[in-house]
Order: structure tokens, then sequence, then C-alpha cells
């Protein structure tokens, strides 16, 4: 088989074995053309490094991981959903570490596996050091030199622990950030608390090869 974006031969037989996940894995060359719409927009979009999708977006078999598989299940929903994604990570006013506090702090709040394995490398190439991405595992409030990254930081965590912002954060949030960067920050929350629940209810674990996030016990993290 083809892939129909990278143009190489994947094996159309995937290993026989049971799965967790409630919505199987799709093959490229069994896509409708609505579906492999979404397909390419996701594996041809900002989000791939090469023409090789990387490997938290598609296994050796080029079938979509996490979020994506499900996106490929309703195209006329999956498509403008996985595009709103593509905007929130890298059409907004935030830097890169702004984005990925605020992505890690919905993660580890809904202990989201794949979201948690995905970001954290990303948080890493953005410059979030070791002790700052366990805090935020860990439901702990980093230490953060610069103020805009702790706004975004306590903004993103009363988001999503209360699903609203207080008047004082709220005051705070727009002093600092601006306006338009609040709209985006409540948008990316809540973009991400959707796919970690999509990811629940199908049961969508780690990818293949990565560690399960070491999650505290319950009762640890931040209220």
């Amino acid at each position: 088989m083809i892939d129909p974006v990278s143009g190489e031969h994947v094996n159309d037989r995937p290993p026989p074995g049971p799965s967790t996940t409630r919505l199987p894995l799709l093959l490229p060359g069994t896509l409708s053309d609505e579906q492999r719409t979404v397909y390419e927009a996701v594996t041809g979009g900002p989000r791939a490094s090469g023409r090789v999708p990387p490997p938290v977006l598609a296994d050796q078999y080029g079938r979509l991981l996490g979020p994506f598989n499900a996106m490929l299940y309703s195209p006329s929903v999956g498509l403008p959903l996985q595009d709103l994604g593509a905007a929130l990570r890298f059409r907004t006013a935030f830097t890169e570490r702004e984005r990925e506090i605020a992505t890690l702090v919905v993660a580890a709040r809904l202990r989201s596996d794949y979201e948690w394995c995905a970001h954290r490398p990303l948080a890493r190439r953005a410059g979030l050091g070791d002790d700052e991405i366990d805090a935020l595992r860990d439901g702990r409030a980093p230490m953060l030199a610069d103020v805009r990254e702790r706004v975004v930081y306590e903004a993103a965590r009363q988001l999503a622990a209360e699903d609203d912002l207080g008047d004082a954060v709220f005051t705070e949030a727009v002093a600092t950030l601006g306006r338009a960067a609040v709209v985006e920050l409540v948008t990316l929350v809540g973009y991400y608390k959707a796919l970690a629940l999509q990811m629940r209810v199908f049961r969508v674990g780690v990818p293949d090869g990565e560690p399960a996030p070491a999650w505290p016990p319950t009762g640890n993290a931040d209220d």
C-alpha cells in the first residue's frame, strides 16, 4: 500500500492482537475521500516536521493516533477540529513556552496520558526544564520567572480546575496578556479538555513504546 501523503510503501497488514481503543485505527488505504482530506490536513500540515508523520501522529502503518484517529470517523467535525488545533498551536500570540505550559496544565489536570506524552517533548523543545515539567505533572506551580508565563499558568490552572476564571485572575490576565490572548487561552484549554474527554471515552493510551506518565497519587494536585 502507498501512503497517500508520504508516497512511501506502508504495511497494510498490522499485526493481529487485542486493542484497548474503542475506535479501530484506520489504514490510509481504506479511507474515503472525506477522511483522506482530514488525514492529509493532519499529516501534511504544520504538526508534521517532514514527509513522514512523527510517531505521536501516526504509527508505522500510517494510521493516525491519539485524537486524530477519532477525527477520521467524522470528517465534517474532524476537519474543522484539527484546524482549530493547528490555529491554537501555530497562530496565536503565545510563545511556545506559554502554550506548552497551558497544554501540560490541562493534560495533568485531566490525567490525559496521550496529551502528556505528545506535549512533554514539545515543552522540552520550547525550553521548559525537567523541574518545571515535573511540577506541572504533579499539579504544583513551577518556578516561573516570566510574569506572562505565571499568568498563563494560573489562568490555565483555574480554567482546567473550575471551568471559569475568577475576577482577579481574569483582570490580571487581560492586563498582562490582552483580551485577544485571553480568548485564545480559554479556547486552548477548552480544546485540549475536549480532546482529553474523547481519548478517555475511546480508551486511547500512549503511543507504542512510550511509558505512561507517573501521575501523583490522587489528591496531591492543586485544587
